[in-house]
């Protein structure tokens, strides 16, 4: 990721982004909290991308070097909390499931904080606000703390092995190949590519090509593709097929997500 911007204070605020804008490569000496009100936004690291509709969040740690791109028009809602406060104990990108109580805690905590600028002063370490705002942040960090995590991510392949594996079924959700036959058209064994998706990533095979194939599905849904085209285009044997794999995922079929969607754009 070149020309790496770095913002010292992660910001807390909630803004607008149309289908396809980019926030570029940055990072932040704070934590930070990214959720999608509407629209789907992916974050990415060299660690690979992680991705998330309404029903997610994604947590950011500090010094993090991180790219935000937005899919489908997209309510975007920041939360910056100091590198010393960590509700999750976590060292690495993550997505996290949202419940409706936290939603509306960040919704709540993202409304006009100082009209975007920081809401902290480094005094001590103390946060500058009303105190109906720390009682507010305090029930925010509990919620983060028991939301459970999702395995909502296209992690970056490192062995080029692997990579080339990884290219052919991302470029073509709807390859159906095993991995015996994309092992043979990229010359590599089925034993040896099994090996490296569980050392690589930790994950089997199917379940990388399902979280590719979520992320694609997502997209379409955001640019407006019907759903049964969108499973027909990656990969699932029948409309069916994929809203159920789409509901145990996110909690809600694949209609519901477009209708929300729908339903949050502007008049």
């Amino acid at each position: 990721m070149p020309d790496i911007r770095h913002t010292p204070t992660a910001p807390t605020r909630a803004q607008r982004l149309t289908a396809g804008d980019r926030i570029d490569a940055h990072r932040h000496d704070d934590h930070q909290i990214v959720y999608a009100g509407a629209g789907v936004v992916a974050v990415t690291t060299d660690a690979g991308t992680w991705f998330a509709p309404g029903t997610r969040a994604i947590w950011v740690p500090a010094g993090t070097v991180h790219a935000h791109r937005a899919h489908g028009r997209l309510d975007l809602h920041l939360i910056g909390l100091p590198a010393d406060d960590n509700p999750l104990g976590l060292d690495h990108p993550a997505v996290l499931a949202v419940s409706p109580l936290l939603r509306e805690l960040i919704r709540a905590y993202t409304r006009d904080p100082a009209d975007g600028r920081p809401e902290r002063h480094r005094l001590g370490g103390v946060l500058r606000g009303s105190p109906e705002r720390h009682r507010l942040r305090a029930v925010l960090r509990d919620q983060l703390r028991v939301s459970p995590q999702q395995p909502l991510r296209l992690p970056t392949p490192t062995d080029p092995r692997l990579a080339a594996v990884c290219a052919l079924v991302h470029n073509d959700p709807a390859d159906s190949r095993t991995l015996a036959a994309l092992g043979a058209a990229t010359g590599v064994g089925e034993r040896t590519l099994s090996r490296l998706f569980r050392h690589e990533f930790g994950m089997t095979f199917p379940q990388w090509r399902t979280q590719s194939r979520l992320y694609h599905a997502l997209r379409m849904l955001a640019d407006g593709l019907p759903v049964t085209t969108v499973a027909h285009r990656c990969g699932w044997s029948s409309a069916s097929a994929f809203i159920d794999v789409f509901r145990r995922s996110f909690g809600y079929t694949p209609g519901t997500h477009t209708r929300r969607a729908r339903s949050a754009e502007p008049p």
